[in-house]
């Protein structure tokens, strides 16, 4: 657990955020008609996109769950 306690701190909690939703505004855009980029390519940007995100939902969650009351 120690290993991973970097990623439980607020500035990446909320630098995940961020990122994933980044990440995924891009790849929503690149699944436009009118885009030149593969759409499986576009699909995986945006899954990863998804995936940052519930990596930074799921650290909020063990943040509070991990800390006093």
């Amino acid at each position: 657990m120690l290993s991973l306690g970097w990623l439980l701190q607020r500035e990446v909690i909320i630098g995940l955020a961020l990122a994933g939703g980044v990440v995924s505004t891009i790849g929503g855009y690149l699944l436009r008609k009118n885009s030149t980029t593969k759409p499986a390519t576009a699909r995986f940007i945006l899954k990863t996109g998804y995936a940052v995100s519930w990596v930074s939902v799921a650290a909020f969650i063990t943040v509070g769950f991990l800390s006093g009351w």
